[in-house]
Order: C-alpha cells, then structure tokens, then sequence
C-alpha cells in the first residue's frame, strides 16, 4: 500500500537517507520539510530530486501556520520527525538554538499533527502515524558494562540531550494524553555518506586526506556504538510501517568502538586508499585536545525489541561500513567540497593539549 510520508529534517544526514530510501526501494510518496539550516544540504537529495513522488518544502518546524499548511496539503499518512538541532558541540555554545528547535519545534509538530489527526476518520486516521526519531543519548552516560534499553531511566547530561529528551516526554505525553498515535526510536551514533563533516567520522577523513590534524578529545577512551545510516534508515521506515503504536525501540549496530580505535581505523583505510608521500602515516596527525564539557563515557544500545519484533538486523559492521564510507568521500568530493565552502571550518570545540 502506497503511503504518505512527511519527513521533517530531511535534508539532513539520517533524514536523506530516509528519503532516498522510501523513494528507491518503496512506492511511498515523499514530502520534505526543512529549515536549511547549515545541516541541511539539498545536494544530499539531489539522487531523488527528480523523482515525481518526491517534493521538498522549505520550513521551520516552530511555525505553527506553515507547518498547518503543509500538513492540510501534503495530507501525510505518516509523519516522521528527524529535525532537530544535533550535535552537542554546539549545543554547549548555543543551548538556545536547541531548546527552540527540538523541544519547542517538536511541541508545535505535534500540535499540528493533532489537529490534523483529530481531522481524519475511518482508515486514514486508524492508519497514521507519528513517528518521532531521537538519540541514545539522552539515556546518559553507561559503565564499562551495561546496554540501553527502552524502559532505561532518562539522565541526559548535555544540553543536547537534555532537548531531546524533553521532545522524547512531549511525545509519548501526547500519546498518553490525547491519543495521538505514535512511536519513538533512539539510535544509536550514525556514519556514512553524507555526514555533515564536523562529526568525528566524516572530520577524521576529509582531515588525513588533506594532511591536517586529527582532533580526538581527552585520549580517546569514550566509546560509541556505530550504526551505519543506511542500516537506520531502513530500521526506521520499518518501524514506522509496522512498529506498534505507543512503543519505542532502540536502533543499535552492535559495534562497540573507543574513539581512538575509529580514528585509527580511519587512518589505515585512508593511508591505503590515498597514500600520500607528502603526508606519510595518517596516525601521526592523531592530535589529542581538551575533552568537552559533559563527555559521556560510553553509550551502546540493546537493540533486542527490534530484532526480536519487527526482525531487523542491521547490514553491515563497523568495518564494512567505514570503509564504504571511506570510499565515499573519496569518490565524492564536490559535495564535500561545496559543504566545506560555507562558515564550518573543520575545528573542534577544545583547545590542543
């Protein structure tokens, strides 16, 4: 059955993806909603743009008329919500900005999405949903042992987190409340194509092919479960058709990594794919800064709802994944290149050690 998905922050990194997989592997139609913000890229939609079941609107999500008519024209079966203010970096800098987008963009999101819910009848109001796609980080910061869980308690310690998990309660408290029906997911860290390069990721590799330092926080020693975007993506889209109302699930890869361990990863496959002599060993860039504020030690996700419920497992491994992703900025300059052009400078927050 053909449906009709809103998708908000879909220009984004984990939104394209979502785009260019409902448009290449569903016959869903597909409606954008972004802002543009210095996130938001079209050239990462540019594979689908031409597509007639693909069609992008320019909005914020805090603009309650806007947001109204787009929903009265688009007419969504689905509405997932990806924007969102994301990395925490930032967040430390402009809390603001995140508490404006993510919890109070999401409260008017789901105001309208009410509204209009409230408004249907029969099928189309037994068959929407609102799916609402946040972070493993509001959970906190985990031991050295130990995995989140759907029912783990909220301990957010960033002001990013803090935001999300403020939109995750206003959700779930719609639902409660007003019957809205929706689901939750929270994945765990993405990489892939098209990562927005101030993510450690795609920073590391565009760095060591152009010789520059590798900014790695503290010594490294923090720890993230990696999740490849495209195995999300479709994590995602599976949740939304067949997820059950009221329930959230934790997206996860199952590859547990320190931060040093990733960026010397990166370093071989870099010094392998485009050796440089002028350069030498990648590894000797590796450059150790102060750590940021808040820094949680280790985040990893049990992802055993999904799998045992809805029978996702994801793709590819960490390895698989970063050496495709490897592959990909290397084959994919121009878009890097046009999103290095603008205000972002490739830096991290701390200072050198």
């Amino acid at each position: 059955m053909t449906k009709r998905f809103l998708v908000t922050g879909g220009a984004g990194f984990i939104g394209s993806a979502v785009v260019r997989r409902l448009i290449g592997a569903t016959p869903h139609q597909v409606l954008v909603v972004d802002k543009l913000t210095y996130a938001g890229n079209l050239d990462s939609l540019a594979p689908v743009s031409g597509e007639r079941r693909y069609a992008f609107a320019r909005a914020d999500i805090a603009d309650a008329a806007r947001i109204q008519e787009i929903i009265a024209r688009f007419q969504p079966d689905v509405i997932m919500h990806l924007a969102a203010e994301s990395h925490v970096d930032r967040s430390i800098d402009s809390p603001g900005e995140f508490v404006q987008t993510n919890v109070v963009g999401t409260f008017v999101l789901l105001q309208e999405a009410l509204r209009y819910w409230q408004g249907l009848s029969g099928q189309r109001r037994d068959g929407f949903r609102f799916h609402h796609v946040s972070t493993d980080e509001v959970f906190g910061s985990l031991g050295e042992e130990g995995f989140f869980h759907e029912r783990y308690p909220y301990q957010p310690n960033s002001p990013y987190s803090a935001s999300k998990a403020a939109s995750d309660h206003f959700v779930r408290a719609w639902h409660h409340t007003y019957g809205l029906p929706v689901i939750v997911t929270n994945c765990s860290n993405n990489y892939g194509p098209y990562h927005f390069p101030e993510k450690l990721i795609p920073l590391m590799i565009l760095n060591a092919l152009e010789g520059r330092p590798l900014p790695v926080y503290g010594r490294g020693e923090n720890v993230r479960d990696w999740l490849y975007v495209d195995d999300h993506a479709e994590a995602l889209i599976l949740v939304a058709e067949k997820g059950r109302i009221g329930e959230s699930y934790n997206i996860g890869g199952r590859n547990e990594r320190k931060n040093i361990d990733v960026v010397k990863a990166i370093c071989r496959l870099v010094d392998e794919m485009a050796p440089d002599a002028r350069i030498g060993s990648r590894e000797e860039l590796i450059t150790f800064v102060a750590d940021r504020p808040g820094h949680d030690l280790r985040y990893a996700i049990d992802a055993t709802k999904i799998e045992r419920d809805l029978g996702w497992r994801p793709a590819e491994t960490f390895e698989t994944g970063v050496r495709k992703t490897v592959e990909w900025y290397l084959r994919n300059r121009t878009w890097w290149e046009r999103v290095r052009s603008g205000v972002y400078q490739s830096e991290r927050l701390g200072g050198i050690v």
